[in-house]
């Protein structure tokens, strides 16, 4: 049986008047749980907080909008509060506590896409809050609590009772939660969009890749990242993964055309990708995309933190590296051909430019 790669939009989980939390469910794109990925999104609307939690993978988090606050807390270590905003990426780490707070009146959005082959349910993530009425120390008699927090019960009572709110709270305009410490970005996140270019190809795209160089906590998730920026009518040339990497793709902006290419050349997918779909790539075959003219922008994990790819057209290509007899014995073609096929856009490397 075929899988479906068909791209999905999210749905909302849970959420309340401080804001709302979204996922891709593996029934409906199965290749989430084919792959081990979790995906989700988290939206807060104005004084809108994420509640502290800890989850069941290693994720990777893109600021898709507004600008807000994370509070991040790794293992045995100090709470760091970051500034965040669009195109910020925060690598997190199993044992991570994190909460999130909008102050602003832009809706705070960001993604979380992850590994969840250690998850309790393969394909998507568990969170785990440590308050709130789905709050872990709900489970605990109010003995253990207080016993382990070294308080007297009425006390323990009340801090496990006292929010009521589940996952995202709304809070007063008058609540202060810590400012941010613009030392503690180092390390915690890299703005995607202010980063030096990996490609930069007139008139066809942009990356930006994240890996173990410039945010190290990446080797800690096992994921890379990137950032990709197609110019109108360009065309992102058809590459694979060489490492077995999965590639899990978000449309950030803007619209396009995908091709993906599997098992015995059969095209497995051709679709129109728009905003806010999801959709995964399987090991080892072969996509391309062309943007429409407003251009298409997305993000993507690559299931290994250091992905390495393999392009099939421009200068880095493969067939580009290829002896002209071999590539004239493997076409059936003669050198006239050949010779055309070599020279045309030598100088591109990943994104064809469209054509004049």
């Amino acid at each position: 049986m075929e899988i479906d790669l068909s791209p999905k939009l999210a749905k909302e989980v849970h959420g309340s008047d401080g804001g709302k939390y979204y996922g891709w469910s593996p029934e409906e794109l199965p290749m989430l749980r084919e792959g081990n990925i979790g995906a989700a999104k988290l939206a807060l609307g104005k004084n809108g907080f994420a509640l502290p939690r800890y989850s069941d993978s290693a994720k990777v988090a893109y600021v898709l909008q507004g600008h807000g606050v994370a509070g991040v807390v790794l293992p045995e270590k100090e709470e760091k509060v970051l500034s965040i905003k669009k195109g910020d990426a925060l690598a997190l780490p199993f044992g991570v506590v994190t909460w999130w707070y909008n102050k602003e009146d832009t809706e705070l959005v960001v993604l979380f896409l992850g590994d969840t082959s250690k998850a309790h349910k393969s394909g998507s993530f568990t969170d785990f809050f440590l308050t709130g009425s789905n709050s872990i120390f709900n489970g605990f008699s109010t003995e253990f609590v207080s016993r382990a927090w070294d308080l007297e019960e009425s006390v323990a009572k009340t801090l496990v009772g006292k929010q009521t709110g589940k996952g995202i709270v709304k809070l007063d305009a008058s609540v202060k939660l810590p400012e941010p410490n613009s030392e503690h970005r180092n390390g915690m996140a890299l703005n995607c969009e202010e980063a030096p270019l990996d490609v930069d190809i007139k008139k066809g795209g942009r990356v930006v890749i994240l890996n173990t160089k410039n945010l190290p906590l990446v080797g800690e998730v096992g994921l890379g990242a990137d950032l990709v920026r197609l110019d109108g009518s360009a065309m992102c040339s058809p590459g694979f993964s060489c490492d077995s990497a999965l590639q899990v793709t978000y449309i950030v902006r803007g619209s396009g055309r995908v091709q993906v290419v599997g098992v015995d050349g059969k095209r497995v997918l051709e679709t129109t990708l728009k905003a806010g779909n999801l959709f995964i790539v399987p090991r080892f075959f072969v996509v391309s995309k062309i943007a429409e003219p407003e251009g298409m922008e997305w993000f993507s994990i690559i299931t290994t933190p250091n992905p390495i790819f393999t392009h099939l057209a421009g200068s880095i290509g493969t067939w580009k590296a290829l002896s002209p007899e071999v590539i004239q014995a493997s076409f059936n073609v003669g050198s006239d051909i050949e010779q055309q096929f070599r020279s045309k856009r030598a100088d591109e490397a990943i994104f064809f430019p469209p054509p004049n």
